[in-house]
């Protein structure tokens, strides 16, 4: 029995949040206050990546209750597995340096992967901005074509991370998010990898987090990196008859500077990306294109 599994499943020191941030220390500040003032007071991680601005000292002083991961180097998503790996819990809700848990939102994840050991990860029902609007994945993904995890809801290939929780085990399984994928459209290769194993994603509308996007960042630098991690996702994974076709259409919007930046990174890429290629088996690539 590892570190993980140990942990009592259902109670309340059952999930962990583990944040991952970047040089913004007045947000993270903002947030550890409403994440350490849940009911479930879970463990709080925060994973720093190699920022500048004084967060790690800035948080250590202000929240010594909080354990901080100081890392050298920015390892971007893949920073979030070094918080999983540093975990005592069976679970894990991520959350970004401008995302918080709903009280109770929690205690209800431990409560649904306790008893449904084949989901890996529930995706929350995440409310956008001072408006909390629901973000659009979220209707997406609570209308999912695919069969539905009984008891649980939507089955999903697909999640926001900041709205996640999940079975650290599956998780570490998986391999976690891939270190060269940075922050941006991250999460489908892994929701891939996940369902290759066997274990499922599913929505849950009960598990509520509030998402106020940072406007400290360089929206179109993160959309190419969303291109150029759509493509990856779509060659490291997808089944040739589907991955020419999809290229394709992604070409088609070299129009746009954003996705001429993604396409040129992503073919920057292509040499490891072949050597790690491992299509899915072709009832999954079924319900990939049910999805597209």
């Amino acid at each position: 029995m590892d570190q993980h599994e140990a942990a009592d499943l259902t109670g309340a020191a059952a999930v962990s949040v583990v944040m991952v941030t970047r040089d913004r220390r007045e947000s993270v500040l903002a947030v550890l206050p409403r994440l350490l003032a849940l009911p479930e007071r879970p463990p709080v991680i925060v994973v720093d990546n190699g920022s500048g601005d004084g967060t790690v000292d800035a948080v250590r002083a202000a929240h010594p209750e909080v354990t901080v991961i100081a890392l050298e180097d920015n390892l971007g998503a893949a920073g979030r597995t070094v918080g999983v790996e540093a975990a005592t819990t069976p679970y894990v809700a991520f959350s970004d340096d401008d995302s918080w848990w709903a009280p109770g939102a929690l205690a209800c994840a431990a409560r649904l992967l306790a008893a449904h050991p084949e989901v890996a990860v529930l995706a929350g029902r995440l409310l956008v901005g001072e408006l909390e609007e629901l973000d659009p994945v979220c209707l997406e993904m609570a209308h999912s074509p695919l069969a539905p995890v009984p008891g649980v809801g939507p089955r999903v290939l697909g999640f926001v991370a900041c709205g996640a929780v999940v079975r650290c085990s599956a998780y570490l399984a998986a391999g976690g998010f891939h270190e060269r994928f940075g922050v941006g459209g991250e999460e489908g290769l892994l929701a891939i990898d996940l369902a290759r194993q066997g274990v499922a994603c599913a929505y849950v509308d009960d598990v509520v987090g509030h998402h106020h996007p940072s406007p400290v960042r360089d929206l179109t630098a993160r959309q190419a990196r969303e291109v150029r991690n759509d493509l990856w996702t779509l060659w490291l994974r997808r089944r040739p008859r589907t991955v020419l076709p999809a290229t394709a259409r992604v070409l088609a919007r070299l129009g746009q500077p954003a996705v001429r930046t993604g396409v040129r990174d992503a073919l920057a890429g292509l040499p490891w990306v072949l050597r790690e290629r491992a299509a899915v088996p072709a009832a999954l690539e079924e319900e990939l294109r049910l999805l597209r």
